[in-house]
């Protein structure tokens, strides 16, 4: 999840209240940074090799989980996702899609699709897919549906979601016990450092530190974790009806990289599977040269991008858009209905 997501959070809540490895170099600038906003490179976080997507799909091959975080919305991260799905596969057809863009309620939709009972049309709708499923994740799920690959809606239900980040973690109380038990045991699993970041990346873009305040960011973060928690358990229970099989998990970048987030959550639930994790970073303005000794953290294999344009540049007519967005619709209530 990116900054402008969090960003988001924050204000619904307040409204409410293969070709061959070679070693990265900048001697030819001209090639280092990409080139068109559909282009990437890939390369080790620690080895400074750089990749193509059949080397990088070789040295996975054996992996358990394949995190593949994202901007979302990204042309380049898109487009890397798909031919690494595709390069997998050639290595390993037992193969499962996990996807963040889809919430587990919603897993009959996207099986009844899958199947061949809907069309795309009427699977976009039932499953309320996201706005940009036709250009940013189609070709992830035509290529599953295509191979016969099961592709697992990973996220939490998008309503318990909103009222934990509006009430906290006492919501789910109010649920009836069948919804509960459909949420991962312990949903509010943490990580001292995950915390950490995720506060600071709400801080950095509301600096109010009132009393109310602290009660919506801590909120907010509850919202996270069962997010993340419902992300992991996913996928273990992918993991465990289809054995032997890779599970290929596309999320935003925040619930991944440096390890943190699912991945975290991922590794305490399942100490010994094994996960890597792929992070996007955008190229400096400016910079012919990717920092990648300032990045390395962020992920076992990093790929470059340049950054998406600058949304808006007027402060005012941001928060005027986000609000706009993001508010509830008055019949929107946590009453203790269930999702």
């Amino acid at each position: 999840m990116n900054k402008l997501f969090i960003v988001a959070l924050v204000v619904l809540i307040g409204s409410l209240n293969g070709c061959a490895a070679m070693v990265y170099s900048n001697k030819n600038s001209s090639e280092a940074r990409p080139q068109t906003l559909y282009a990437a490179r890939l390369i080790g976080s620690y080895s400074g090799v750089e990749l193509s997507v059949e080397a990088l799909a070789q040295r996975l091959a054996k992996t358990d989980v394949v995190v593949l975080g994202e901007y979302h919305g990204h042309q380049a991260a898109h487009l890397l996702q798909s031919q690494l799905q595709a390069a997998l596969y050639s290595h390993k057809p037992l193969q499962v899609l996990s996807m963040e863009q889809f919430n587990m309620d919603n897993q009959a939709a996207v099986d009844t699709y899958l199947s061949g009972e809907t069309g795309e049309a009427e699977m976009i709708e039932d499953s309320s897919a996201w706005d940009n499923y036709r250009g940013s994740y189609r070709p992830l799920v035509e290529f599953a549906r295509q191979h016969a690959i099961p592709v697992i809606a990973a996220n939490a239900p998008a309503k318990v979601v909103r009222c934990v980040g509006r009430e906290g973690a006492d919501y789910l109380g109010k649920l009836p016990e069948i919804e509960r038990e459909r949420l991962p045991n312990n949903p509010f699993m943490d990580t001292p450092a995950y915390r950490k970041k995720f506060i600071a990346a709400i801080t950095d873009s509301h600096s109010a530190a009132d009393e109310a305040m602290g009660e919506r960011m801590n909120n907010t973060y509850k919202a996270q974790l069962l997010r993340d928690n419902t992300m992991a358990s996913r996928i273990l229970a992918a993991r465990e009806a289809h054995p032997g099989h890779q599970v290929v998990h596309i999320t935003g970048t925040f619930h991944s990289e440096e390890h943190l987030g699912t991945v975290a959550l991922l590794k305490q639930r399942a100490p010994d599977i094994s996960v890597a994790v792929i992070s996007p970073v955008a190229w400096p303005a400016g910079a012919n040269e990717a920092p990648l000794h300032s990045n390395r953290h962020k992920g076992d294999y990093l790929y470059f991008i340049q950054p998406l344009p600058e949304a808006f540049r007027n402060e005012e007519r941001e928060q005027k858009a986000m609000s706009a967005k993001f508010r509830r619709p008055a019949n929107d209530t946590c009453q203790g209905d269930s999702p």
